[in-house]
């Protein structure tokens, strides 16, 4: 990347979220709908992945049940974040949100600046995700949670970070998703006349 250039999400041409909020994007876009393809197929792409990121030492044992388990996470927060921008609330997503934060033991911990912040007591596979659930809380705290979306169209669900003045942005990519929905919405139109 070229100095003074932003890191920018692939699939939408967008630059990435702000700061750490950015790591959580990229483990909801670890899976993309609208192609199909899936990067954690594995244990071992999950244990790449998390250790690319510095979640998890490279030594972390991750099996299929971990799999499982981080795949249920991420799609946990993807239904939060579609309930957030005002799709049907997932009682099982919260379930299993609540779920990882109690494994994770998330703590208050205070720093020698005087600050303090959510971390997990645990490490490993549970510690990562509470790292992941403490990232969503301090962008809930800081007001970034708000513009971290999801797409709406079915087929995509790509998470995105919306930029705009108003906080207005709908979809990962208009050029894509955004004309595809106005398409439909012409012939839905057209097809009650």
């Amino acid at each position: 990347m070229a100095a003074g250039t932003k890191p920018v999400d692939n699939n939408s041409s967008r630059e990435l979220a702000p700061g750490e909020l950015a790591t959580l994007q990229q483990f909801l876009n670890t899976r993309d709908l609208e192609d199909g393809i899936e990067l954690l197929q594995a244990p071992a792409d999950l244990r790449r992945w998390l250790t690319h990121h510095e979640l998890v030492a490279p030594s972390t044992r991750i099996g299929s049940a971990e799999l499982r388990r981080a795949l249920d996470v991420r799609e946990a927060f993807r239904a939060v974040l579609w309930a957030k921008d005002g799709g049907p609330v997932d009682r099982a997503a919260i379930e299993t949100l609540d779920a990882a934060a109690r494994r994770a033991e998330l703590t208050v911990r205070w720093h020698e600046s005087g600050e303090a912040g959510l971390a997990p007591a645990r490490s490993g596979l549970d510690g990562a995700f509470g790292r992941l659930l403490a990232i969503a809380y301090r962008a809930r705290v800081e007001g970034t949670w708000e513009r971290l979306k999801v797409c709406p169209d079915d087929s995509c669900g790509w998470a995105f970070y919306d930029r705009s003045r108003n906080r207005s942005s709908t979809w990962c990519s208009m050029a894509v998703c955004g004309n595809r929905a106005k398409a439909r919405a012409f012939r839905e139109r057209r097809a009650r006349r």
